[in-house]
């Protein structure tokens, strides 16, 4: 029987996980914060975080997926489909209505992952990544089909 995924929001134990999933993108700082507002789900597959997803509200208030990781000897096991379905239902019973993420022009994996999962592209800044990359814009639905 394979090991059952936990899908949940980061709590302060998960603290050094948290950083070293998000390392160096954010200060040890900034992730305690996101954990306490509930910004930071993870996945744990026999007690080790398999997973992590950390959310941000543009204006404050338009939800948006800033990283979603999945450790790579456990990528295309769902996990990362799991905490997106987590993140959904928790932004529903809040009262949303869509949710945005991003990737950067030049990777082609996560977009055809957004696109599998039913985001729409819905926009596109050039060069605002490193070396003047861009970036590509996604949108999916959260209205109950």
């Amino acid at each position: 029987m394979a090991d059952q995924i936990e899908v949940r929001f980061a709590n302060q134990v998960d603290l050094d996980g948290c950083i070293a999933l998000d390392h160096p993108t954010m200060s040890a700082e900034v992730i305690k914060r996101k954990i306490e507002q509930r910004e930071i789900i993870v996945a744990e597959k026999a007690g080790r975080l398999v997973g992590y997803l950390r959310i941000e509200y543009l204006w404050s208030i338009v939800p948006y997926i800033a990283l979603i990781w999945v450790v790579e000897d456990q990528r295309r096991e769902g996990i990362g489909r799991a905490m997106l379905r987590y993140l959904e239902n928790v932004l529903r019973e809040q009262g949303h209505t869509a949710l945005y993420s991003s990737s950067q022009a030049n990777e082609l994996e996560p977009q055809a992952w957004h696109r599998h999962v039913g985001f729409e592209e819905c926009g596109f800044i050039a060069g605002i990544n490193e070396g003047g990359i861009g970036e590509i814009f996604f949108r999916k639905s959260l209205r109950r089909q």
